[in-house]
């Protein structure tokens, strides 16, 4: 085999060089080439006082059926109407915050977890459904427990400004339940029979009215930028989420 002068292993090392950097700047530039446009993931739609409501939020909502659709209702006004009720709890939660820690039972945690496992046709089902939300049942969990805190706070709160006498029971028995089964001929059972059932839809009734003036009170004192009928339009480039707001010096 004939042998290469030095000048010709030289100039044969050098085209060799020569390919492989052009080979690896090749290599380097495929990525890019290939490099896809970016996808969006999830987006803001809300932020109550720095802290940010995602699209995955109203999106866990609804498949989890935490939020029944109105008959009729179209998905823009559903969603909608999810995110005004996540604005609502977000309020609330960060009321709770400033207030402390409220317990709440066991039991009536896995009572809640239990009703939604029941809306799905099986156990996979569920757990597929939490998978593609990207949520564990443990996360689940934790959000069923924040919302339990609410109703113990309101309970404890507001609660005690409920009180339904019992003029209110007979009135609630003459002017609405009793025209309300004539109509549907069915018989009119004695007062008596329906004095505490009446008087807890009647509280029932009277709590949420206070429950409603309690959120219109925390919004009114905080920051709430809704961006869900803004379509394209820009949204805040930074936001963070914040605990109990610590008071400046």
């Amino acid at each position: 085999m004939p042998k290469l002068d030095r000048r010709g292993a030289v100039c044969a090392a050098l085209l060799l060089f020569s390919a492989a950097f052009a080979g690896v700047r090749a290599a380097a530039a495929a990525p890019a080439a290939k490099e896809a446009a970016p996808i969006l993931k999830d987006r803001i739609v809300a932020v109550v006082d720095e802290d940010p409501i995602l699209g995955s939020d109203i999106e866990r909502d609804a498949a989890l059926g935490l939020v029944a659709r109105n008959p009729g209702e179209s998905e823009t006004a559903y969603r909608r109407r999810i995110l005004g009720l996540l604005i609502e709890q977000r309020l609330r939660f960060h009321e709770i915050d400033r207030f402390g820690f409220v317990q709440v039972p066991v039991d009536q945690v896995e009572q809640n977890l239990s009703e939604i496992r029941a809306r799905f046709p099986d156990p996979a089902a569920f757990q597929r459904r939490l998978k593609e939300l990207g949520m564990s049942e443990n996360s689940l969990r934790q959000l069923v427990t924040r919302q339990l805190m609410v109703l113990t706070y309101v309970d404890e709160r507001l609660g005690p400004r409920v009180f339904v006498s019992l003029d209110d029971v007979r009135a609630y028995y003459r002017d609405t339940l009793t025209p309300a089964l004539a109509k549907a001929h069915q018989p009119v059972p004695p007062v008596d029979d329906v004095r505490e059932k009446i008087r807890l839809i009647l509280r029932e009734q009277r709590l949420n009215q206070e429950i409603e003036r309690w959120t219109d009170e925390l919004r009114a004192k905080a920051n709430v930028a809704n961006y869900f009928d803004q379509g394209g339009k820009p949204l805040p480039p930074v936001v963070k989420t914040i605990g109990p707001k610590v008071p400046k010096p």
